[in-house]
């Protein structure tokens, strides 16, 4: 049984965010898969590359959720 609901939902953003981390350096290594493979010329490079902005984008609204409804504190 947890202590405090925040540390739940604390400890949920944390595994949030490192999945979104995972997926985005995935996406990038892709594209630069795509990029050596088809000699920069391939529309899965830069749908590769599109995702990768749209994970970031979206994890940074995430994080700004997050600090505004108090699921992330300044605090340790």
């Amino acid at each position: 049984m947890a202590l405090h609901p925040r540390l739940d939902y604390t400890s949920a953003m944390k595994y949030i965010v490192i999945l979104f981390l995972v997926f985005i350096i995935y996406s990038l290594g892709s594209a630069a898969y795509f990029m050596l493979r088809d000699n920069g010329s391939s529309e899965r490079m830069v749908r590769a590359l599109t995702v990768r902005v749209a994970l970031s984008v979206t994890l940074f609204l995430l994080l700004m959720a997050g600090i505004h409804f108090g699921f992330i504190t300044g605090k340790l």
